[in-house]
């Protein structure tokens, strides 16, 4: 009867023709430049179609996010009595 494999489960002993062809310097150019790739859902992609107009979008909002978490003026640690009427 054949084992059933586990996903995840690693193997007693992997050869060399179990993990396909390998080539030599595949991200080699990529690499250096510090990519960082990320994968849009199709709905994000139809609105977002290049690098530009996601970096666009996403520095507007880094730069609405800053604004608005600017410090305050620190409080006196007084509170105001209400006015009555």
């Amino acid at each position: 009867m054949k084992k059933v494999k586990k996903p995840g489960e690693l193997r007693p002993q992997y050869r060399r023709e179990d993990l396909g062809k390998g080539v030599r310097g595949k991200y080699f150019e990529s690499y250096p430049k510090g990519s960082n790739l990320v994968l849009l859902n199709p709905d994000v992609a139809k609105v977002f179609p290049t690098e530009a107009a996601v970096n666009k979008a996403l520095k507007s909002l880094i730069d609405v996010a800053q604004k608005s978490t600017w410090p305050t003026a620190r409080s006196t640690g007084r509170t105001k009595k209400l006015r009555t009427g």
